[in-house]
């Protein structure tokens, strides 16, 4: 009888987590909706606790203000999930860390970084848009812009333990190449305008960062056809 007490408060504490959390899923789940229907300035709490299924005061326990829930909502698109867990604490890294050549490790980034655009580019080109009108939203425009760049020396980093990097680009222009290269407008501007697939991106962005960042070997030229099968050496 004295164990069957804790456990059950145990199994309510649990039970209690995993409703806060699907809670906090769906409200994340209908802002994420919202920002990218309406924007950021027409997006309200309201809106956004009627589409989750909640109160607004649930709303504004769990977020605060609506800079902090969009933030928030990017943090989950650029993941994939809600857990914890900063970008370059994941899996991932190890993977990446773990590639033997260059290839291989552009390959793996490339692999986590397009469906990661596919989900999160227009969220955060929303926050770009909408600062000018929305001072609030400064700070974690600055914020994206950091992470990006941390991102991008992270990766810059890796890639030349797998090989010599450029060697006429100075680290800052090697860090802003890749930080260019992992732009969401750049994707956004690929897949909306341009008509390109995620797959077309993410093969593009992994041949890209290699070819920008890492000391190739020249091709080695082809033999030039000739009409008559035979080999004619040129004089001057």
């Amino acid at each position: 009888m004295e164990d069957a007490l804790p456990r059950s408060r145990e199994y309510r504490s649990q039970a209690r987590e995993a409703q806060a959390r699907r809670t906090r899923q769906r409200v994340l789940q209908a802002a994420t909706a919202l920002f990218l229907q309406r924007g950021f300035a027409a997006s309200t709490f309201r809106a956004v606790a009627a589409g989750a299924g909640v109160s607004v005061p649930t709303v504004e326990a769990l977020f605060g203000t609506k800079a902090r829930l969009l933030h928030a909502a990017i943090d989950v698109a650029i993941a994939g999930d809600d857990e914890p867990v900063p970008v370059l604490d994941r899996a991932w890294t190890d993977e990446s860390l773990d590639a033997d050549t260059a290839d291989e490790l552009a390959t793996v980034a490339a692999r986590v970084l397009a469906p990661a655009q596919a989900r999160s580019a227009a969220l955060i080109l929303a926050v770009f848009e909408a600062v000018p009108s929305n001072p609030e939203l400064a700070d974690l425009a600055d914020q994206l812009v950091a992470q990006r760049a941390a991102t991008a020396e992270w990766l810059l980093d890796a890639i030349g333990k797998k090989g010599p990097l450029v060697s006429d680009l100075t680290r800052r222009e090697a860090v802003d190449t890749l930080w260019v290269l992992m732009d969401p407008a750049l994707f956004d501007r690929l897949t909306r305008q341009r008509g390109w697939s995620q797959q077309q991106y993410e093969q593009w962005f992994a041949r890209s960062f290699r070819r920008l960042l890492t000391e190739q070997p020249d091709p080695v030229p082809s033999p030039r056809p000739t009409t008559s099968g035979v080999h004619h050496e040129s004089y001057e």
